[in-house]
């Protein structure tokens, strides 16, 4: 038989030493996760009591829910787009700038457009004047020369009858022969029908014009004013005008660049910021803790260390998907949320439109 191998006395020695250094590392590390976690739950402490000035600070209360949330204006922005199809040549604001309600704020070329208002006020002018010359009648000169005529043929006819009066009376005496009266009696006739006719065009130089003639002249005169007001509507359409007072946002387009209404692309973005509102998305399983006038305490990081309030003072009224994201990969989106309008209570707060915050709703009756 072989003979077997000694274990050496030093063995159960080291087993101890390693196990005591295992223990103490284990502990160590202990230590150390406690005291971060102590840390961390000081410094949240710390950052959601931080006092602000008493006369925006809401009741004391504590947190119920907290949600992302994005600073917008009075009004959603509103994008500004093109009427015409075009070049645009003039942008004339600029980012930052104040705007008020239908002030001027970019043109497109419309030049083929001006030109159709030019003829179209000559064709117009024309029309009237051919409407005033309708009502007007005659000329003056005319009137004259017609009235010249009825006087003369008058003249005539009572030479006329004259002539004949005296011929009857010597052809009835025997002085003169029946030939010498026919021929006055047909002077008398043709002077009576030279009156007739005369005295027709006299009055027909003065009369008014007929209605049919006054209405398509009326007609053609307000179809000339239309096809003015129809191009001076589309060069209108060139103006670029702000439909809302505020603040431009954005410009997406310069001049030079063209601008369509088949494929339309805003020119600029103007939102309203008389007053900044948060529009804040709750999750589905926590809308049952919202409430109108609800206070709310608003943190952002581009303020860090400042604390602002404001109230709810809208809730939606149906669900939809996320679109404030926070950047974070592991957030999830396929969640509903429910959109939440905040007023600030501080209405001079420094913040922008578009800044990402993150919203605490309090409990104010805990």
């Amino acid at each position: 038989m072989s003979a077997i191998t000694p274990i050496p006395a030093t063995y159960p020695s080291r087993a101890r030493s390693l196990l005591f250094v295992l223990l103490v590392t284990t502990l160590t590390l202990l230590a150390c996760v406690v005291w971060l976690a102590l840390s961390l739950f000081s410094r949240q402490g710390s950052a959601l009591n931080q006092s602000v000035s008493n006369n925006t600070r809401p009741q004391s209360g504590s947190v119920v829910l907290a949600a992302p949330g994005r600073i917008e204006g009075r009004k959603e922005a509103t994008d500004i787009g093109a009427g015409a199809d075009g070049i645009l040549t003039a942008v004339l604001v600029e980012e930052g700038q104040k705007v008020v309600v239908g002030q001027l704020l970019a043109t497109v070329d419309c030049a083929n457009v001006e030109r159709e208002i030019n003829a179209a006020q000559a064709d117009t002018q024309s029309k009237e004047e051919t409407r005033k010359r309708l009502l007007r009648g005659s000329r003056d000169e005319e009137r004259a020369r017609a009235a010249a005529e009825s006087a003369a043929a008058q003249a005539i006819l009572n030479q006329a009858e004259l002539n004949f009066r005296r011929t009857k009376s010597l052809v009835e005496a025997g002085v003169v022969s029946r030939e010498t009266f026919d021929q006055a009696r047909r002077d008398l006739d043709v002077a009576q029908a030279e009156l007739r006719a005369v005295q027709e065009h006299e009055r027909q130089v003065n009369a008014p014009p007929l209605p049919e003639e006054l209405g398509l002249a009326n007609a053609e005169v307000q179809a000339a004013r239309e096809r003015v007001a129809t191009s001076l509507a589309r060069l209108d359409k060139c103006r670029i005008r702000s439909p809302i007072g505020g603040t431009v946002l954005s410009i997406r387009k310069r001049a030079g660049e063209g601008v369509s209404t088949i494929y339309p692309q805003p020119i600029l973005t103007i939102a309203d910021t008389s007053q900044l509102r948060i529009r804040a998305e709750v999750d589905e399983r926590d809308i049952a803790l919202l409430r109108l006038k609800q206070k709310v305490l608003i943190q952002t990081e581009a303020s860090p260390g400042r604390q602002f309030y404001g109230t709810v003072v809208s809730l939606g009224s149906q669900m939809g998907r996320k679109r404030v994201r926070s950047g974070d990969p592991a957030e999830k989106s396929d969640r509903d949320v429910l959109e939440v309008l905040i007023e600030f209570a501080q209405p001079d707060a420094p913040l922008v439109i578009g800044l990402r915050v993150t919203v605490q709703f309090l409990d104010e009756q805990s």
